[in-house]
């Protein structure tokens, strides 16, 4: 008998036959499951007949398959045999061979996954082969014949759990829609989506209906700031991420708790065959604070399901959702499951862990009845119409459903672990501090990638700042754990494209953006590390020179404050140095640094003062005056500042939106007038924003725009269309938006491009774009057009913006773009355009800043004086160029000529210094402040002609200044640094404080500079007093 587990295209007549009590001694031996032998002994006794065994093998399933998986189990046990003896009604068969197939040995499951669905193991028992061939043809047979098989095997792929998830709520009647984008461009309380209740928030605060009222989605989420601010702990442990997806389904006013629980029970357990004994549910124990009973009614439903002792109360911190401070809010029901082993339930109930932290028991779908508003004072009131919210993350989903014990195990995060390991050289699962490494770059990689996707560059502000904290700690990650000392991620990005790409197409779409902004910033952050090291091993020497062992806090913070430099990489440096760093004062000046951030955000926000009820209909694309009356007001305080936020029935005032600026105006009647200094869009509502109330403030008015602000928005915006029209015809069609400002003053214009736009490129944009303003094309303006109409028109979206079903498309000839701002109604209204400035923002994108009309005029007018000033200076030349090219030659050649005099005289001032030197306690110095203004790189280089003059036991200190304004330049001798531990960085740090300056450098050579210039000499003997030799 043959124990196969190398081979399994052995061939099967080469197994020595043996009897079925010898087969059976073997499978017991091997832990074969009991109802697998008593199976095989079964089918002897039916057919009445003795069994050879041929072979008996514990066969990889990855091998048979030649695939991945993911598959339920490692390996499964298969035996071929076939009947000798008759058969039943005395029949003879020895040319049919048999196959008993063990599927009970693969984790114990109860269920496995197939071509869309489930099957019951006991489905698939054995099956036969018509003649002996090797294995691989066997099993090709043997499927032929049981082609169950495979699908009994193979557990569902993430992207099946995702589909099957939408397409069960599809047939209970949802509208799926896509993903919003992960950032959030109109909503100025959040930067990042983090749940999924996000993209309707809208609808939830009723200022929005609803295209339908039954919807499911597969959301993206970042979690890294504020109350969700997860990013520390992922990588250390197995379940934070800081992008995940969140499965959801959602009803506006139909189905409430009844249905939510019962499809989520059929959801889980029918569909998924999850069994209902590992599952757990709570519900919200009651608040008195709030005057709340217990949610009985969604304990009801769930006892339809569940036994008692599997219904938990829940407290309000974990079972009653709200969505801030105020607004929408109500009980929750989480589902929970028991992921552990037979013994360990058997030992705890799992009801005792159930929000406890428990690695293995853990929340899976949370159900959010949202029916009450929260007021500002803390009381509640109905909801109008009630909300179902529901959020189940796909990553701990995929989890339970493949058998594992960590999300990074599952299929979601093997293949870009696995791709590490194959870049860096190290294996997954041998030691934790790679683990950790490998769990977050598979991880930020990520969030990174879907966030420039969406269209969010990593950047120092804000939502740009997070994402540059989040590649930033990866790349710390790989060169601390995985020894990258070059960029390294963006070489993941084609396996995350080939695993994610098909659900998420704006991956393989923006893939060339992501490289290659991922790679700059990579490079970029390595450069830093260098500095830092740097900078950290000054420190470090400063620490030892004065007999200390600890390194200071605040200077550790400055490190990674200034420099970036990370407390953890500063910690491990400093320990290989036997040295530690008082992590407690980093700590203190991390929190004053975040209490100040919190001050200067901190908003506080009265309740909404509704005067009528409605919605704001907006004007403002045919009219900048308008009468209206004012639906609803409210208080806010900001940085000890007071203003009012006023939502109007009707509006001519432009929202913030898309690139374009709030339009500013008042709001007048006969007895008040009332400023309006800008206008905002919160959860796509028109706010309008006043330092003070009407007097009368149920009044009607009269909303006037202020026209001049508006017609110049109106001429830049026409021309930031005009300018990406052309420069796709310029530069190509790879030309995609990356972002705008369009102001009254100047047009800001962000594009893909991987290379600088040479002077002449931008000449010939601005021709074609001046040449479409005086074509004078008019406007043509398509309002609520179906998407797809808008799309033959050849409107092209853009990544990271949400459309709904009908648009509106701005056309101006062949310019044609989704927008809903406000434009000039012909192009000729914009006049001029003049391009001021190209630059570069991030890898692969550029930037464009342009002026026009009247602001183009001016500096026409501006430069034209510049050119009459330099005419003056060269005495009205009529060949200017000519007249400032020989002036630059003769300058350098009288350049050159003071050089040669001021080579000579510091010749002749470095003999006189290295004669005049003082020989103290054998240290030959040299001390002086120089009594002429010299470059620095003048200064630098006699300080080294005094160090070559003098090689050894030389401390040089010099006082200098240039333009006004001092430097101290220090040399010493090696020999100097390694007798004495003197070091010229920590000298002149210390000293520059004289000069009100700091400054720094390498042990034998240093320079500060500051302000103070009558502070020199003073500096200069404080370096000789810190050398010991005052």
């Amino acid at each position: 008998m043959a124990w196969v587990t190398s081979n399994p295209a052995r061939f099967i007549s080469s197994c020595n036959p043996s009897c079925v009590q010898m087969a059976l001694q073997e499978m017991m031996a091997r832990k074969v499951s009991s109802r697998f032998v008593l199976s095989l002994i079964l089918i002897a006794v039916l057919f009445q007949a003795k069994i050879e065994v041929f072979s008996l093998l514990s066969i990889p399933i990855a091998a048979i398959f030649e695939a991945e998986g993911p598959f339920c189990g490692e390996n499964v046990v298969v035996a071929v045999f076939r009947l000798v003896e008759g058969g039943k009604n005395g029949e003879q068969s020895p040319a049919l061979f048999y196959c008993l197939v063990d599927l009970h040995c693969v984790n114990s499951a109860k269920y496995c996954y197939g071509n869309g669905k489930f099957l019951h193991l006991s489905e698939v028992k054995w099956s036969k082969c018509k003649e002996k061939s090797t294995f691989t043809n066997f099993i090709k047979s043997f499927l032929y014949f049981c082609p169950k098989f495979l699908n009994n095997i193979i557990m569902m792929t993430a992207n099946e759990i995702r589909e099957s998830f939408k397409r069960f709520f599809e047939e209970q009647g949802h509208l799926v829609v896509p993903s919003a984008p992960m950032v959030i461009k109109d909503d100025p309380t959040l930067m990042f989506t983090n749940a999924g209740m996000n993209q309707f928030k809208d609808i939830i605060l009723g200022n929005t209906e609803p295209k339908c009222r039954r919807q499911t989605d597969s959301q993206k989420c970042l979690r890294v700031s504020g109350k969700h601010n997860d990013l520390e702990e992922v990588g250390r442990d197995t379940y934070h991420h800081t992008m995940f997806e969140m499965l959801g389904n959602w009803s506006f006013g139909d189905y409430f708790k009844k249905e939510a629980i019962t499809w989520a029970y059929k959801y889980l357990v029918d569909v998924l065959k999850i069994d209902p004994k590992n599952l757990y549910v709570t519900v919200f124990e009651g608040s008195e604070e709030d005057g709340i009973e217990r949610d009985n009614e969604a304990a009801s439903y769930w006892a339809e399901f569940f036994p008692e002792d599997h219904i938990i109360n829940g407290n309000k911190h974990d079972n009653f959702w709200e969505m801030g401070d105020t607004g929408p809010c109500g009980p929750c029901s989480e589902i929970h499951i028991d992921g552990r082993s037979e013994e360990e339930k058997a030992a705890v109930p799992g009801a005792s862990l159930v929000n406890k932290d428990n690695p293995q028991v853990i929340e899976i779908w949370n159900l959010v009845f949202m029916q009450y508003n929260r007021k500002a004072d803390g009381s509640l009131e109905p909801l109008p119409a009630k909300v179902i919210d529901t959020g189940m993350g796909f990553e701990r989903l995929v989890r339970v459903m493949q058998g594992k014990n960590s999300n990074y195990d599952t299929d979601v995060f093997q293949p870009l672990i696995k791709k590490i390991g194959e870049l860096s050289g190290y294996e997954y699962g041998k030691t934790e501090e790679v683990d950790i490494a490998m769990r977050v770059i598979a991880d930020h990689l990520r969030a990174i990638s879907f966030s420039i996707a969406d269209g969010q560059l990593p950047s120092n502000a804000k939502a740009g700042y997070v994402i540059r904290r989040i590649l930033r700690r990866a790349v710390r990650y790989a060169y601390t754990f995985l020894g990258q000392r070059e960029a390294f991620m963006y070489k993941l990005l084609p396996t995350l494209v080939a695993e994610m790409g098909a659900a998420y197409p704006e991956l393989p779409a923006q893939q060339q953006l992501i490289s290659r902004v991922m790679q700059e910033e990579e490079e970029s952050f390595l450069r830093t590390l260098a500095t830092g090291i740097n900078l950290l091993e000054a420190v470090i020497a400063e620490t030892k020179a004065a007999g200390k062992t600890v390194v200071d806090g605040q200077k550790a913070f400055t490190l990674f404050d200034t420099y970036g430099f990370p407390l953890d990489l500063t910690e491990l440096i400093c320990s290989e140095k036997g040295m530690t760093v008082d992590e407690a004062t980093f700590q203190e000046e991390m929190q004053k640094q975040k209490d100040r951030a919190r001050n200067a955000a901190a908003v506080e926000t009265d309740d909404w003062v509704v005067l009528a009820e409605g919605e704001t209909e907006f004007k403002g694309w045919d009219f900048t005056e308008h009468t209206c009356r004012i639906l609803r007001y409210r208080r806010v305080q900001q940085k000890k500042k007071t203003y009012y936020e006023l939502v109007l029935d009707t509006t001519p005032f432009y929202a913030e939106m898309g690139g374009q600026v709030g339009d500013r105006g008042v709001l007048i009647n006969e007895n008040d007038t009332v400023e309006i200094f800008d206008t905002k869009r919160e959860n796509n509502l028109p706010i309008h924003l006043t330092a003070k109330l009407p007097a009368h403030p149920e009044a009607e008015f009269m909303a006037c725009v202020d026209i001049d602000a508006r017609r110049a928005s109106e001429a830049n915006h026409t021309a930031t269309h005009l300018l990406d029209q052309a420069l796709r015809q310029v530069l190509g069609t790879h030309v995609e938006q990356k972002g705008s400002l369009v102001t009254p003053d100047y047009l800001r214009f962000d594009f893909s491009h991987f290379q600088k736009v040479t002077a002449e490129e931008l000449r010939r944009v601005q021709r074609i774009v001046n040449e479409r303003i005086r074509e004078d094309i008019p406007l043509q303006d398509h309002r609520d057009l179906p998407i797809e109409e808008a799309k033959k028109l050849g409107a092209i979206a853009l990544f990271g913006e949400k459309y709904g079903d009908r648009v509106r498309v701005v056309q101006f000839g062949e310019s044609v773009e989704f927008c809903g701002g406000c434009h000039a109604k012909s192009t000729g209204r914009i006049g001029f355009i003049r391009i001021v400035s190209e630059s570069s923002v991030a890898a692969g994108i550029r930037r464009i800043e342009a002026i026009t009309g009247r602001a183009a005029e001016e500096s026409l007018y501006a430069q034209e004086d510049v050119i009459e000033d330099l005419k003056s200076f060269f005495n009205n030349a009529k060949d200017l160029t000519a007249a400032i090219k020989k002036t630059i030659e003769e300058n350098a050649g009288l350049q050159k000529q003071v050089e040669g005099f001021v080579k000579e005289r510091i010749a002749g001032l470095r003999a006189k210094l290295v004669e005049t030197a003082e020989d103290r306690n054998g240290v030959q110095l040299v001390r002086v402040v120089l009594p002429m203004e010299l470059r620095p790189e003048v200064v630098k280089d006699l300080a080294f002609q005094i160090g070559a003059a003098v090689p050894e036991n030389l401390l040089c200190v010099l006082g200098s200044q240039f333009e006004g304004k001092p430097l101290l330049t220090v040399m010493l001798s090696k020999n100097m640094i390694a007798d004495h531990q003197w070091h010229a960085g920590n000298m002149v740090r210390e000293a520059a404080r004289l000069i009100q300056g700091g400054g720094g450098g390498a042990p034998h050579f240093a320079t500060a500079g500051g302000k103070n210039v009558d502070g020199l000499q003073a500096a200069v003997d404080k370096v000789v007093e810190i050398a010991g030799l005052a």
